[in-house]
């Protein structure tokens, strides 16, 4: 056998990281305004103010917008998930682990993104009730009025992320769980937790913050938010022969901040 063949191991698989990670790693990473190969240790996300349109007297000059551009700093940290793999146990044990050490990084990782993300997102200072009471038709609403008020974009390009318990209120609002509202083809418990209403995508998420017995959920645009990427994905493989063992190891080098937060909407929700 090739000397080399160790090589072939180590690409597939970081390949099956990556696949693994993009499957089922991070669930916000695609709700957000992403910046890929960054060179240093932060980059600049651009906020783009609102031009005015004025009139003009004839033969005179055409007034400038003057529209603010505010450079908004994204600093990236590099994280990292790895295993050990022991040789001799790997012929004692009836379950890939090559695949289980795949999907743990995968995770991990992912899990780290939308911490990364949800952390930018807490300091959202825009909120739609208060967590006295569930998430309930008023408290969205609220929320709904507030991004129309802030002229946030109805493009399609709106996102809603809550917990769970949230989610299993909003199955009790009929405007987004009755078929005579939605439709059968609309459905929420149809397929994949996720559902387009009020033109924005709802999907419930495990990781937001809970305090106190509040939930923090959030409505917003995508271009609210900025997730900067200096690495993506990346796996290694080392042999120690001290330890008679390999170690797996799964890195990343990322980063977030908040870019506008007028187009982020706190949603504050009691959870017992």
């Amino acid at each position: 056998m090739s000397t080399t063949i160790e090589q072939v191991y180590i690409k597939t698989f970081e390949k099956d990281v990556h696949y693994a990670y993009q499957r089922m790693g991070s669930r916000l990473r695609n709700t957000v305004r992403v910046k890929d190969n960054v060179v240093g240790a932060s980059t600049t996300f651009q906020k783009v103010g609102k031009g005015t349109a004025s009139t003009k007297a004839r033969h005179g000059k055409v007034p400038v917008m003057n529209v603010d551009h505010t450079p908004v700093e994204c600093t990236l940290a590099d994280y990292y998930a790895g295993d050990w793999v022991d040789k001799l146990d790997e012929i004692k044990i009836n379950t890939p682990e090559r695949q289980v050490i795949v999907n743990s990084g995968a995770y991990a990782l992912g899990r780290k993104t939308d911490e990364l993300i949800i952390a930018k997102l807490d300091s959202s200072t825009n909120f739609a009730g208060t967590g006295a009471d569930g998430l309930t038709k008023a408290k969205v609403l609220a929320a709904f009025e507030m991004l129309g008020a802030a002229d946030v974009p109805d493009d399609g390009d709106r996102f809603a992320v809550i917990g769970w318990k949230q989610w299993s209120d909003l199955l009790g609002i009929p405007e987004f769980a009755n078929a005579d509202y939605v439709g059968d083809n609309a459905l929420p418990w149809q397929g994949t937790q996720a559902k387009r209403w009020l033109g924005t995508l709802w999907m419930p998420h495990s990781g937001l913050t809970k305090t106190a017995g509040v939930r923090f959920c959030y409505w917003y645009h995508k271009t609210a938010v900025g997730h900067a990427v200096g690495a993506n994905v990346q796996s290694d493989i080392t042999w120690h022969g001290d330890r008679a063992a390999a170690f797996v190891n799964n890195m990343m080098s990322q980063g977030s901040c908040l870019i506008d937060g007028s187009g982020v909407v706190s949603l504050r929700c009691l959870e017992p």
